[in-house]
């Protein structure tokens, strides 16, 4: 899996490269592909992305579709992608400078992850079992290394 430099790559490779048998990708069977962000304010990423990392509507649930809808889309919330797509783009105090003495923010900064991203389990074997897709070997091959490497999941 190819994915893009920044906060996309520092949050999923990780856990992509542990769910792998080899743990490089295009190895036993598993064809190379690449991730992507894509929503409003990006640019299309096109034919180019295989994945694409989409908003979710905050208050319809609705994920955004890329206008080139070649990828398959992958929703995350508005927040976790705002979060990625413009990390530094939100700024924890006023642009011109601190602020002044005696005001006190009444907003909290954002919260941090304690731990590196793992994902929770039984949502991603859940969700890889009910795939038509999990037939085909390249799939079947990454949910079988996942269970052995996750064996307390089925409990």
């Amino acid at each position: 899996m190819e994915f893009p430099d920044g906060l996309v790559a520092d949050t999923f490779a990780r856990t992509w490269e542990m769910l792998l048998p080899s743990g490089t990708p295009g190895t036993a069977g598993l064809p190379a592909r690449k991730l992507a962000l894509a929503g409003p304010g990006l640019p299309d990423p096109g034919p180019a992305a295989d994945i694409v990392l989409v908003p979710t509507h905050p208050q319809t649930g609705k994920a955004w579709q890329p206008p080139s809808g070649t990828a398959a889309v992958v929703p995350l919330s508005a927040e976790v992608w705002l979060h990625l797509a413009f990390p530094r783009d939100r700024l924890l105090v006023p642009a011109t400078g601190g602020l002044p003495d005696g005001v006190l923010r009444d907003d909290p900064p954002p919260l941090h992850p304690a731990a590196p991203f793992r994902p929770d389990a039984r949502i991603f074997f859940g969700t890889l079992a009910r795939l038509p897709a999990v037939r085909e070997p390249w799939l079947r091959t990454l949910h079988d290394h996942a269970r052995h490497r996750f064996p307390h999941s089925f409990r």
